[in-house]
């Protein structure tokens, strides 16, 4: 049980009239909404604030219990817990007795920031097919301008797991003196030919599903199955393999409406249907493809317009920054090599940093549910970060 208790997701306006969104792309929207929370108190100095991203399928709500987002049909039950519950609160990883932690919803999201879902205030309909192509660099740029509103100029830490942690050092090196300590977690430095192959797959899936209709599928049926394979493609990546044998229930259910003459005969194979299922009840099919989009052509390098990799990180040595990264053994989303590559890159440029590998069977997933693993760190890195 979170010790947070209930929270309500907050909304900022991060555009003016005479001052649009311009994405990495050149399109604009003059209209952009950030959905985020917040957990513990800034203090008076503004010095204790940790921007959190949240990994490809998360929202702003990290911790505690928000029973409901206005006007989101993509809030189900599964989202109500916060999804860091383990590391968010007092004596956690992030102590919220001493930090200020924000979580903001991507933009391009669909948890309340404006995404292709929101409604395009010049048409009155939904963006659907006409919301911009996004970038890592885009959704770091929104959040930089909430930290604004908030009026916090520097942040203790940024700190980010999955693909999330691709956020984190985008900020990191594209906002170098608005941040002390940087803590990415089973994440990457720059996306694999596997990555985008698995990326492809599921774009195809979503494509392909005839109820997709090139993403204008809000006045109809949305497309359920590709969504649901996508999901299926990638969950097997963040999942241990032997884990999803152990969840599996053993009572074999058969979808009759996902088959014509195949019929599902294991447990692994029912339980692989069902987690898709289950994740087109809460989740938008254009957002999970411009998300898919935004990592496929992820470079550090070029999100920030660096001349290398030394380039890139040499702005992190100069601002005196502090990496504490992890790495899983047993991840198949985000591999050990891609968190080597990562510290090989800090070393080149001399930042200061700590690597260290995690053990565990719980694959990509163990940054989400074994808390003792990580926090003596990130409580030591943050500790020392204040002085």
């Amino acid at each position: 049980m979170s010790e947070i208790g209930q929270v309500e997701t907050q909304f900022h306006t991060i555009t003016t009239p005479d001052n649009p969104f311009v994405f990495r792309s050149g399109a604009k929207l003059d209209h952009v909404e950030i959905a985020y929370e917040t957990y513990g108190e800034l203090n008076a100095e503004k010095s204790n604030a940790v921007l959190l991203f949240h990994a490809f399928s998360g929202s702003q709500h990290a911790a505690g219990f928000n029973p409901s987002v206005p006007d989101n049909p993509f809030w189900t039950g599964e989202c109500k817990p916060g999804w860091w519950d383990l590391f968010i609160g007092p004596g956690k990883a992030f102590d919220t007795d001493k930090y200020f932690i924000i979580c903001a919803n991507y933009l391009g999201g669909c948890y309340g920031s404006t995404g292709p879902a929101s409604i395009d205030p010049e048409t009155g309909k939904r963006y659907g097919s006409t919301f911009p192509n996004l970038m890592v660099g885009d959704v770091v740029r929104s959040q930089a301008a909430l930290l604004d509103a908030l009026g916090i100029e520097q942040l203790l830490a940024v700190v980010g797991p999955s693909t999330g942690g691709l956020a984190c050092v985008t900020f990191a090196t594209l906002y170098p003196d608005r941040v002390r300590v940087v803590i990415p977690i089973a994440t990457g430095v720059k996306t694999t030919v596997l990555n985008r192959i698995i990326l492809l797959e599921q774009i195809l899936a979503i494509e392909n599903d005839p109820s997709f209709q090139g993403g204008e599928y809000y006045d109809s049926a949305p497309p359920e199955t590709g969504l649901a394979l996508a999901r299926m493609i990638s969950h097997k990546t963040f999942v241990h393999l032997n884990a999803i044998e152990r969840r599996a229930s053993k009572d074999v259910v058969h979808p009759e409406d996902r088959f014509s003459w195949y019929q599902a005969h294991d447990h692994v194979e029912s339980y692989m249907l069902h987690q898709g299922k289950k994740f087109t009840n809460r989740f938008d099919a254009n957002t999970y493809l411009r998300i898919c989009e935004m990592w496929s052509r992820y470079d550090p390098v070029e999100e920030v317009d660096a001349l290398n990799s030394v380039d890139l990180f040499a702005r992190s040595k100069e601002a005196g920054h502090q990496y504490l990264v992890f790495s899983i053994d047993e991840d198949y989303c985000f591999y050990p090599e891609e968190q080597a590559a990562l510290v090989d890159y800090l070393k080149q440029a001399e930042v200061p940093h700590l690597f260290l590998t995690v053990h565990s069977e719980k694959g990509h997933d163990s940054f989400l549910l074994e808390p003792d693993l990580y926090t003596p760190h990130i409580q030591a890195v943050l500790q020392n970060g204040t002085i």
